[in-house]
């Protein structure tokens, strides 16, 4: 039985307005999935980008290196490849090249089958009021949640 990963960019809908989501595979080399597996990935600081030939990377992506890893480990913030459909990719291009969004990273995890995949999303970023209504709207909840608690 293997142990469920899921690695979240908790930041990501607090400083985004997610427009839609995506699944895609990761290009991943020597040691990187033995980190992945132990949890020690970070894809909080993490973006997508599209380079000259049309195929998208995640930057700034932090897989430590592995601990039982030697001079063939792999580099801690190393462009990857994501890998999709062309459809998809031409969709994400088109979108990210004539209205200005961004590709974020939300969740990296592993599926049934054992490969480390990343959640991405086509996302538009949020202006300071749209942050402060969001943290009205999650201290309201909280509030309700309390009062619901003490009625029980």
């Amino acid at each position: 039985m293997q142990k469920k990963i899921n690695i979240l960019n908790k930041k990501a809908k607090f400083q985004y307005e997610i427009l839609d989501k995506y699944t895609a595979g990761i290009v991943l080399s020597g040691t990187e999935i033995k980190s992945i597996r132990n949890s020690q990935a970070s894809i909080a600081e993490s973006f997508c980008e599209f380079n000259e030939r049309g195929e998208l990377f995640v930057i700034n992506m932090n897989i430590q290196e592995y601990a039982y890893g030697n001079y063939y480990n792999h580099r801690p913030k190393a462009e990857r490849k994501l890998l999709l459909n062309k459809k998809e990719l031409k969709k994400m291009l088109k979108e990210v090249n004539t209205s200005g969004l961004t590709i974020i990273p939300l969740r990296l995890f592993l599926n049934e089958k054992g490969f480390a995949k990343l959640d991405i999303a086509l996302a538009k970023g949020k202006k300071l009021y749209d942050k402060r209504e969001t943290m009205k709207d999650r201290d309201n909840k909280r509030d309700l949640d309390r009062i619901k608690k003490s009625f029980n």
